[in-house]
């Protein structure tokens, strides 16, 4: 069965085997639109047909009522009918969808309680939505009508400031014209004369004057010059937004910017140089060590390409990321015109040690005491009996000996400071970096033994400190005692003491017994006060680190002697390659102090590491001065441990490092199996030298090379020598940190033939001249960009080019310089015999004449020798 109605009717097909459907009639037609770049796409449009069930059902009257096409949210998924229903931009309202349908062929179903609820709630929706756009449309239209009255009131009102500056500018107009007129009245005959005299290409016109309300006609002047438009005086120019209202509202009309005419007029003029010149300004330039061209230039405000150029000229090809050392860089500087600064990284530790101190606040200080001696002559046991004479202090022993320092009052009140240095490496250490720590040295003997090798090493690291020396013979009460054996025995290593007349205090003791204990204390007190020990405690501190270690519940603990100042709880302090800020002092007794004066030892807690036995302490006004003093200390750490640099000790650099003026000294350490060969080698030694340089051996001794030798030879600079020893694993360890070479001998001779040659590598090498020819001058020609050659002909000998030359006049020296060219032929030649013409030219010299004897000889350089 199919019953097909008209077209634009819905058509209903019914069969048996398959299932109903239902077709909408839809009009379709093609739409083409327009874009912009003249772009355009056809679009097909279809119409939908409202559906109309009955002429008098709900449905057909909820249809009828007119629904405004709006964007709105969907109807809700359980109401599809009225979603379809209510999509406005899918309906369209015909005619023919308005009249009354025509009776269809099926009866559907009619709208359901949910789904006009459904279509009630979507078209109260777009009632709602369409009430906030008028109303949204309203109050723009009303912003709108505000903003045009206020632009018209700002109209009105520029118009009227307008009127007003014209008829201001009208009436000096007049009034200028009137007083013209009044001059040219007085002064007719000299303006028409002028004006007689003046040439037609002089005159400039003036600009014309505005009609009412009209722009004025350009200036004919300079040519190539745009003038931009000016406002009128008083008129303030409001240039807003430019919308679409204000383009049509506005009754004034938009012109170009001042900023568009002055780009106009830099297109049109172009980028001419001005003719007065730019004023150069010289400034101070701060120029490092090394400087890179790019960095130099905008230290100085110039430009790269310059400062390229300049070297260019100077025959040097650079890049602006090249590197350039401070001199040159100071030649460019100071060629443009700048002032130099020259700094290096060095500076950054200039004036943190041994600035001078005030003379008017200087205040009396303890001595600094150091105890050295042999390991077995009773050194332990006499600064224990010192501290025990500690009756001041109202505790017998009462001294903490971990901290290697600590001081004691004597019976008069005088304060004492000691040092406990243990193998003397932290005294040698000290030395080493220019540090006098040590004022006076207990030298300490043992009556029974008499002079050690270990005593033999403490006066020799006393006479490098340059510091007073106090003999005390020990064990005096032993039955074997002989005291006058010591003083014999000093005496052969120039130590004369008082009792045989010499300078050198002594004294006899027993550490036991406790004898003569005072007379030590008052002895070094007399020496103290010869040598009027003085400090400013009103400074900046300053120190040495005598020992350091890392405690496990207080961090990096150093013990430091103040040297000058007073240390305070606070300050920030450097030692070494490590800073920190001081967060508490302890002394000697263990109990926390605020501040710590010159000579006083304290234990300092605060430090960011460890830092070294020896390093001097300082104190700086920031952090940032502390940091970077660190910073600079550990990368030359760094780069001398990567360049692997030795400081002092080899024997090829011993020439650079003793002093070219007076005796040259070549420093030796010497150490060796037995007595008889130490002494051979020293007598040896003894005798190798000259009037210009000479051995000296710093320390000689028998056994191993120790960790004590390596920093005395540090100290010293002197090379180490070991004959049939060796060195021990911590002095090799010691000696590769410190730069110090230890060189082997087993043969006395090889010994001395390797000294004698590095110090003949001190002696000063000698000139030898060895004559070569001799030759005549027949003619001088004048030859074009060389200057005079002299025709020579050789009478004996040779005459070599690059050689030495003699000019002689008359059996008169004139010149001695060099032979710059040697010709035969018109051919350069190395060298002419006798009898053979050749041409000769001098270096930098032209005053030759016929007749002349030139004299060719060669300067040979001869090293010396002991």
């Amino acid at each position: 069965m199919a019953d097909t109605k008209d077209p634009g009717e819905k058509t209903l097909r019914v069969s048996t085997p398959k299932t109903l459907t239902i077709k909408r009639s839809t009009e379709q037609g093609v739409v083409r639109q327009s874009f912009s770049h003249g772009r355009s796409k056809a679009v097909v449009v279809e119409k939908v047909k409202r559906r109309v069930v009955g002429p008098g059902s709900e449905t057909a009257k909820a249809e009828a009522a007119p629904a405004k096409p709006a964007a709105g949210r969907p109807a809700p998924a359980e109401a599809p009918a009225a979603e379809k229903t209510a999509r406005p931009a899918a309906s369209a309202h015909t005619p023919a969808a308005d009249a009354s349908p025509r009776p269809s062929g099926v009866v559907l179903r009619t709208l359901t309680e949910e789904e006009r609820a459904a279509r009630a709630h979507a078209l109260a929706d777009a009632r709602v939505r369409e009430a906030e756009e008028r109303k949204i449309a309203e109050e723009e239209a009303r912003r709108r009508a505000t903003r045009d009255a206020a632009e018209r009131a700002e109209r009105e009102a520029a118009e009227a400031r307008k009127r007003d500056e014209e008829s201001r500018r009208a009436h000096d107009e007049e009034t200028k014209r009137k007083a013209e007129q009044e001059a040219r009245k007085r002064f007719g005959g000299e303006e028409a004369a002028k004006a007689a005299t003046t040439p037609a290409s002089a005159r400039v016109l003036q600009p014309e004057e505005e009609d009412e309300g009209g722009p004025r006609t350009a200036r004919r002047g300079k040519p190539g010059v745009v003038k931009a438009p000016r406002a009128p005086a008083g008129e303030r120019k409001s240039r807003g937004r430019l919308t679409v209202v204000t383009a049509f509202s506005s009754d004034e009309e938009r012109q170009r910017s001042v900023a568009s005419f002055r780009r106009r007029t830099q297109r049109m003029t172009g980028h001419r140089p001005s003719d007065a010149p730019k004023e150069k300004i010289a400034r101070e330039v701060v120029i490092p060590e090394s400087i890179t061209i790019q960095e130099l230039a905008n230290r100085m405000a110039e430009r790269g390409v310059d400062v390229i150029r300049l070297l260019m000229q100077q025959g040097q090809m650079y890049k602006i990321t090249d590197t350039i050392d401070a001199d040159t860089a100071q030649l460019i500087a100071e060629e443009m015109g700048h002032t130099v600064r020259r700094i290096s990284e060095a500076d950054v530790v200039e004036g943190l040690f041994d600035a001078p101190d005030d003379t008017t606040h200087l205040a009396p200080r303890p001595p600094v005491v150091t105890i050295m001696g042999h390991v077995d002559h009773g050194k332990t046991s006499l600064l224990d009996a010192i501290r025990a004479t500690d009756v001041v202090a109202g505790e017998a022993g009462g001294i903490t000996q971990h901290i290697g320092a600590y001081q004691v009052t004597t019976k008069s009140g005088a304060k004492i400071t000691f040092i406990d240095t243990p193998g003397h490496a932290a005294f040698t250490a000290m030395r080493a970096r220019g540090a006098k720590v040590t004022d006076i040295v207990v030298l300490v003997v043992a009556a029974d033994d008499g002079v050690m090798p270990q005593t033999i090493e403490a006066i020799n690291h006393a006479r490098a400190a340059k510091v007073p020396l106090i003999v005390a013979i020990n064990k005096i009460d032993k039955p074997d005692a002989k005291p006058e054996r010591v003083r014999t025995e000093l005496l052969q290593h120039e130590i004369q003491v008082e009792s045989l007349g010499g300078e050198t205090l002594e004294v006899e003791v027993s550490a036991t017994k406790k004898t003569n204990l005072d007379k030590l204390l008052e002895i070094i007190a007399l020496q103290a006060e010869i040598l009027d020990l003085k400090a400013n405690p009103d400074r900046a501190a300053e120190g040495t680190v005598v020992e350091a270690k890392l405690d496990r519940g207080r961090g990096p603990v150093a013990t430091v002697l103040v040297q000058r100042g007073t240390l305070k709880v606070g300050d920030i302090v450097v030692a070494g390659g490590e800073w920190g800020r001081v967060r508490a002092l302890i002394n000697d007794q263990g109990v926390q102090v605020q501040s710590a004066g010159p000579s006083t030892p304290v234990e300092v807690l605060g430090f960011a590491g460890t830092p070294e036995a020896g390093d001097r302490l300082a104190v700086v006004e920031s952090e940032a001065r502390a940091r970077e003093i660190t910073e600079y200390r550990q990368r030359q750490r760094r780069e001398k441990a990567a360049r692997g640099v030795k400081v002092g000790g080899s024997l090829e650099q011993m020439m650079s490092q003793l002093k070219t003026a007076g005796r040259k000294e070549f420093a030796l350490l010497v150490k060796g199996d037995v007595q008889g060969s130490v002494e051979a080698i020293v007598a040896a030694l003894e005798k190798l030298g000259n009037e210009e340089v000479v051995a000296r051996v710093m320390h000689a001794g028998v056994g191993g090379i120790t960790e004590s030798d390596v920093t005395l030879a540090e100290t010293t600079g002197a090379a180490i020598i070991g004959f049939n020893v060796r060195a021990h694993k911590e002095a090799r360890e010691a000696a590769e940190r410190a730069g110090v070479e230890i060189r082997y001998y087993n043969i006395i001779y090889n010994l001395v033939d390797d000294v004698k040659q590095a110090m003949s590598g001190l002696l000063a090498p000698t000139l030898r001249e060895t004559p070569l020819g001799n030759a005549e001058i027949l003619e001088v020609f004048n030859v074009s960009k060389v200057g005079k050659v002299a025709g020579c002909r050789v009478t004996d000998g040779k005459v070599e080019r690059g050689a030495n030359v003699r000019l002689i006049r008359d059996n008169v020296v004139i010149h001695e310089g060099k032979l710059a060219t040697l010709k035969r032929f018109k051919d350069d030649v190395r060298e002419v015999l006798a009898g053979q013409e050749c041409g000769m030219s001098f270096e930098a010299y032209e005053d030759i004449r016929p007749g002349d004897v030139i004299e060719c000889y060669r300067v040979e350089t001869v090293q010396r020798s002991l």
